[in-house]
This record gives C-alpha cells, structure tokens and sequence, in this order.
C-alpha cells in the first residue's frame, strides 16, 4: 500500500481551497450561492433526510440484532484494542462533545420560547416538556445511526477482509474492480470534502460558544474578529497535537474531556435541581418514545412552516456530513468487537449519555425559567450561545464553572478537529491508519480555512446552510454503503454456513468410513463363530 497521496488529495484539496478563495474575496456571493442552494435542497429533497436517517436507524438495529451481530470487526477471537470505557469516551468526545456543550442549553430554551410547529404557547410548562423532548429527539438514536453506518462498513472492511480503510473499499462487493479507478476516487472525494465541511461547522460551533464564555468571564467583545482571533489560538493547539500517535494524542485528551464533562455533570447534577432533573428526565425520555416515529417522518406541507429544515434536517445533515470523520474514528478505534457491541455501544451508550447532559443543563435552566430567576430565555433569543454561561451563573462557584466549561469547550474541539486530521489523512493517504505528518497538519490547516470562511460568511446561520447543503450527496452514497455493506455481510454469512455444511459432510463421511472399518474388521471374527453377530471365542 503506497503512503503517497494521489488523486483524492489532490482533487478534495482543489475543490477545498477553491471555496476558501471565493469566501475570501466574495463572502456574500458565497453566503447567496450557498442559501439557494440550501432552498433547493429544503425544498425538494428534505423528505429524503428524514427517510434515509431513519432507514439508517433501522438498519444498523436489524444488523446487530440479527446473525451477522456475531462477527467480529477483526480476526475471530480477536481482542478489542482499546478498553470499554475509553472506547466509549474516545466515541463521546469525537462525535458529540462540542455540539452538547452549544446546545445543551439553547436548544431547549430556544424551544422554550417558540414551541416546535406552534404546539404549544411559548413561555408554558407545555412549552418547556416540548424543548425537552426534540432535544433528545435530535440527539438520540437517529444522530448516532448515521456514524454507526459508515464507521461499521470502514471497520468491517478494514479489519474483518483487511483491506484499505477507505469509504470506496466498501462499495466493492457492489462495484468490484471499479473502486480502484474513477469511481473510487470520486467516492473518496466527497467523502473528504463532507467531512471537512461537518468539522468545520464543529470548530465553528465551539468557537462561537467559547467567544460566548470569554464574553462572560472576561467581557471579550463577541463578534466575527474575535471568533476568527479564537480560531487561530485553537488551531495552533490541535495542530501541534496532530504530530503525536493517536494512542498518546486523542486517547489522552478523551479521557481528560470525559473526566471533566462527567465532574460538570454531576456537579449541575447535585448543585441545580436534583428531583426536577430527575423528573424531566423521565419524562423526556417517555415523550421520546411515544412520539419518536411521529418525529421522525414529519414534514409541514400543509402549513409551509420551515421549522423542520431549521432543525430537524439540519441536525439530520450535520450528522450526516460529520459521518465519514466519526464513521472512520470510530471504525479505527474498534477493532476487535462484535458488530453487535459495535452497534449498541455506538448507538446506545451516548444516546444515554446525552440525554442525562440534556436533562441536567438544559432542565436547570427550564426550571429557573419556571419557578426560579428567569431571564435565560430572553437572553438566548438574543444571542442562542450565551444560555449556558447564564445558567452556570446562578450556580454556587459560578466563575469557576466557567472556567472549567471553557476547558472543556476547549478540549472537545481539540479532540473533535485532531481527530479528523487522522481521518482525512487515511482518506487521502490510500487508507493507512497512521498518516504522515505533513498530510495532518495540511488537514488542519484546510479545516481551519473552511471554518474561518464560514464564520466570516454569516456566522451560526452560514454553518447550518453548508452543512445541509454538503451533507445532502454524502446521504445518497451512504444508502448505497449501507446496501453494499449488507451485501459484504449475506457473501460471508453464505461462505460460512457453506463451510459449516462441508465440515459437517466432511466429518460425517469420517464417521462413515470409521463404522465400516469396524465392521470390516469385525467380520472374519464373526464369522469363525459360526454365528452371525455371535461375539468371538475366548
């Protein structure tokens, strides 16, 4: 396998660094462009979204659940290579953590004050059940399906028919010979340009919420100079960090963000109000299940509404354009585990996780609303990032807490942008798990130019539209993964019950042969006795 970049390198950074130079020169030609694009995509494929990630849900439930969840993503007897639960944190940290951090908080306030398709009125407990409960909705079974599709056909092809860990290797059992030519390539091209598209909306996310706390607790002014200023200060941290293993460099920093997001949550947990977390946990997490297939195919044709676009297909295409990096991250961290472990622990564990971050940051600040201090919510309508440092403001230790969410911001981008250097470097690099320092640090440099163009190009609002736009043909290439990834999974469940028949046609036969020579060797005794089936003479 050659560890020279070819043509997929090449080409996504072509494409890559032609849409830097146009959001330099021309942001609000860039910032149209990219809004009639997103009209288009809304209006007429926003259906597709809200099919093909619940389909994906569906699917990886149906694989894990049927024969094929006991094949190992590895050799058979093959011992997973890192422990449980810094696999789960490693998973965490590179799929959720900045996004929980930003929207912990905002989301169900910004719910809080406009209910989801005019349900309820705004400011009322019916409101505020209603936050909670799309809150988990966008951040819970169908978000994480999306990663587990793509990280289980790359881990699958990677180490189970160790081949090249490259989206196009999955397409094989489908295309045959083809993914080594142009259509490979391509493949791997829109893999790699979605996947800087998802980061950059990531960084830029954390960067907005970490120029919200710099504006609480230090009074730094919050606007684009002062987000692009950030920017630059993160890049050069996670860029240095790009030079190191992965087992020294992510896996460290992962524990370090699961350690300190854990000891945040607990301290909100205790600290703000227990019985009513604990309540509007339960009660969001019923709502979820009652209502989840009702959410999950709903579109407002009758009313013209744009309120699931804004949210629901957004987060749908933001997961779906963050899948190739976390797909992939996921997939090189998990060797050695079931496609059965692979699928619950994926899909389950940080669902659990984000619902239990959900209740307790955005249920403290619901309840503050209804029966504390309130001004949370007026505070997010102005401004969505700064809910969070509000909350932590009411809080016993509140300039400490900051401090400590700061950090944490910090370290989920850090991780979040080092890893997808990883991951872009495989991708570019014919698929080695350990690239070349020059192709990570090139990464980081490009992802930190997307980001950088996309604040300048409208902010928060600029990040949602890309992410829409560049996620919506990933989702078609990612049905036909799943199909082909099925079909990689029927070839060898067939070859195995294959030789299983052999074997037992094989051993049976022995058998066969063992009787006769038994009874051929039996035979001149028997006869000598004069008596058939008469034991020999003593």
């Amino acid at each position: 396998m050659s560890r020279r970049p070819g043509w997929v390198f090449y080409l996504s950074l072509l494409l890559l660094l032609a849409f830097v130079a146009l959001g330099v020169v021309a942001p609000s030609a860039l910032a149209m462009r990219a809004q009639q694009a997103l009209q288009m995509t809304t209006e007429h494929f926003g259906w597709l979204y809200l099919f093909a990630t619940t389909g994906f849900l569906v699917f990886c439930l149906a694989v894990a659940l049927s024969d094929y969840g006991r094949i190992r993503l590895g050799a058979d007897g093959e011992v997973p290579e890192f422990p449980y639960p810094t696999w789960l944190g490693m998973i965490f940290s590179a799929g959720m953590g900045v996004g929980l951090v930003f929207w912990g908080v905002a989301e169900p306030m910004t719910h809080y004050n406009a209910p989801p398709l005019g349900l309820a009125p705004g400011g009322t407990p019916e409101a505020a059940s209603l936050g909670m409960r799309y809150s988990l909705f966008h951040w819970g079974f169908h978000q994480w399906a999306n990663f587990a599709v793509v990280g289980l056909a790359i881990a699958y092809v990677r180490f189970r028919q160790q081949r090249p860990g490259l989206i196009s290797e999955a397409f094989r059992a489908s295309l045959g010979d083809r993914v080594d030519g142009g259509w490979g390539h391509a493949i791997n091209v829109l893999a790699v340009v979605s996947t800087v598209f998802g980061v950059a909306t990531t960084l830029g996310l954390g960067v907005i919420q970490i120029n919200s706390g710099l504006m609480s607790v230090a009074g730094v002014d919050f606007s684009t100079s002062s987000q692009l200023a950030i920017l630059a200060g993160i890049a050069a941290i996670f860029l240095l960090c790009s030079l190191t293993p992965l087992e020294s460099g992510v896996r460290y920093i992962s524990d370090a963000n699961m350690l300190l997001a854990v000891g945040l949550l607990l301290f909100v947990f205790f600290a703000g109000p227990t019985d009513f977390i604990t309540a509007a946990l339960t009660n969001a997490i019923g709502d979820y299940f009652e209502n989840v297939i009702g959410m999950s195919l709903l579109m407002t044709p009758y009313t013209g509404e744009d309120w699931v676009e804004r949210w629901t297909i957004f987060y749908w295409a933001w997961g779906l354009s963050w899948a190739p990096f976390v797909g992939s991250f996921i997939a090189r961290i998990s060797r050695g585990r079931t496609i059965r472990e692979f699928v619950l622990g994926v899909i389950g564990m940080p669902v659990m996780l984000s619902a239990v971050w959900f209740a307790t940051f955005g249920g403290t600040a619901l309840y503050q609303e209804l029966f504390g201090v309130p001004g949370i919510a007026a505070a997010v309508s102005e401004e969505i990032s700064s809910g969070l440092f509000l909350m932590l403001q009411l809080l016993p230790g509140a300039d400490a807490l900051a401090l400590l969410v700061l950090v944490l911001i910090v370290l989920f981008v850090i991780t979040s942008a080092n890893s997808a250097t990883f991951v872009l470097g495989m991708f570019t690099g014919n698929g080695v798990l350990t690239p070349s320092r020059w192709l990570r640090l090139t990464w980081g440099v490009v992802q930190t130019l997307v980001a950088g163009v996309l604040l300048l190009s409208g902010g928060l609002a600029a990040l949602q539209t890309m992410s829409i736009v560049a996620a919506f043909p990933f989702m078609v290439l990612m049905i036909f993964l799943a199909v082909s990834l099925l079909k990689s999974l029927r070839n060898e469940h067939r070859q195995a019950e294959l030789h299983e028949a052999l074997l037992r046609e094989r051993i049976q036969r022995m058998l066969e042969q063992h009787e006769a020579e038994r009874a051929e060797a039996a035979a001149p005794e028997l006869a000598s006795t004069g008596m058939p089936g008469a034991p020999p003479a003593e």
